[in-house]
């Protein structure tokens, strides 16, 4: 038997595919991940249902499949995760050719159907699908936010800490694996540990995962930003282990809207975050998430949106366009009264102004030397990261290959030659 496992959507998802992948490969089953050429006659999809563009991405890849099941290529479909845990009766009936639907906590019924064996001593067990040298931890499972516009809490459930004892021999598993960089991702870190421990965690979990030999870099995603639990600053500026590095998504920065959003924080504390984290790690890089074209986001909003922008020059940006989506308070509550024409504009404009804001932070770094972990190698170059930067939707480093003999997974002192908007150029020193 061989399977083919195709993961859409987060991190979170990839975490979820390799514990599923190391059951498979404790049943002994040849394994192909995302590969579209596979001959494996069976494949699962873990699918992604957060947003519009996510849920059609998943179900062109599901009927991509059924056209492949209907020719032969293949002979059973499954499909897991987010979609199928919001959507299954639907799926279920506009999509009969999968073979069964399951939710995103039923690992047991995956193997059943496929008349497997679990593992139970096998519940924390990764089989790695990063490369070999970096790899995500997914500290905690569902979220408690109330967010107007998030459908997360419906599909996930609530929020449940994954213990720190836990973590840490996944952790040191990984370490001895080869992992050289931890990514820490939740749906919101700064919540972790409440549910366990009746107090907030996150700064004992990490202490304990910078003890773990081996292991140089951890990063940390989506930290909500209030409230935020501010003993991770000093442990960041006194830990080089810590990247000086945190994606916390504000999504707006005018009351009215988060007030309309439900984010339970104001816009001055926002500032105050941010200004207490550049004071206290002036060298620090912050990446956020914005979201434009929320109901009744008004001209003024938004061009206090980009004030904002404008004023912070966040290091990392990106920007969601609005989706309306079922079970959500604002789905229950407001009209999705902004027009789509008008949404890509705000999207566009907040994206070009970030453009111009990232060149100008490149171009100050040409000429400094950062400590670079290589992930690859293309035909020119060696494909670097600066502890500032994450994989998949961060910016790149590209060392010259011709002029470089280097190994992909190691750490080397880059300096910095050349900037473009979204990359760097660098030579080894």
């Amino acid at each position: 038997m061989k399977i083919n496992l195709i993961t859409l959507g987060c991190p979170k998802n990839v975490v979820d595919s390799e514990h599923l992948l190391a059951q498979f490969e404790r049943n002994n089953i040849s394994i192909d991940f995302d590969n579209d050429n596979s001959d494996a006659k069976i494949v699962i999809i873990n699918t992604c249902g957060f947003i519009h563009d996510a849920k059609e991405q998943s179900i062109q890849t599901i009927l991509q499949f059924v056209q492949a099941k209907q020719n032969g290529e293949i002979e059973k479909l499954f499909v897991i995760g987010c979609l199928s845990q919001r959507y299954k009766e639907y799926l279920q009936k506009d999509i009969p050719e999968v073979d069964e639907y399951f939710g995103v906590k039923n690992l047991n019924g995956i193997l059943k159907s496929l008349q497997m064996e679990y593992f139970a001593e096998a519940e924390n067990e990764r089989f790695l699908t990063t490369p070999s040298h970096y790899a995500y931890l997914k500290i905690a499972e569902g979220c408690n936010r109330l967010c107007a516009f998030c459908a997360i809490p419906q599909i996930r459930g609530e929020y449940i800490s994954t213990p720190i004892e836990t973590l840490v021999v996944e952790s040191q598993r990984l370490a001895r694996k080869g992992v050289k960089e931890l990514i820490l991702v939740a749906q919101d870190l700064s919540f972790y540990g409440f549910d366990l421990y009746k107090k907030f965690a996150l700064v004992d979990l990490v202490s304990q995962l910078s003890e773990i030999e081996g292991i140089e870099w951890i990063r940390l995603h989506y930290a909500y930003p209030h409230p935020f639990p501010a003993e991770i600053i000093e442990l960041m500026k006194n830990n080089r282990k810590i990247c000086r590095y945190l994606d916390i998504p504000f999504q707006h920065i005018s009351d009215s809207m988060l007030k309309k959003m439900r984010r339970g924080y104001t816009k001055e504390q926002t500032f105050q975050l941010i200004e207490s984290l550049r004071r206290e790690i002036p060298e620090i890089t912050l990446r956020t998430t914005l979201l434009v074209g929320y109901p009744d986001e008004t001209k003024e909003d938004f061009e206090e949106l980009k004030s904002f922008v404008t004023e912070m020059r966040f290091e990392r940006l990106g920007v969601f366009v609005y989706s309306h989506e079922e079970d959500t308070f604002s789905h229950q509550n407001f009209a999705d009264n902004i027009p789509s024409r008008t949404k890509k504009n705000r999207y566009d404009s907040i994206m070009k102004l970030q453009q111009k804001i990232s060149l100008e932070l490149n171009k100050e770094k040409i000429g400094k030397t950062l400590k670079c972990l290589v992930d690859g190698k293309d035909e020119k170059y060696f494909i670097a990261r600066s502890e500032f930067d994450s994989p998949d939707v961060d910016q790149q480093i590209f060392i010259c290959a011709e002029k470089n003999e280097i190994e992909i997974g190691k750490f080397y002192n880059v300096e910095i030659t050349a900037a473009q908007e979204y990359d760097l150029f660098g030579k080894i020193v």
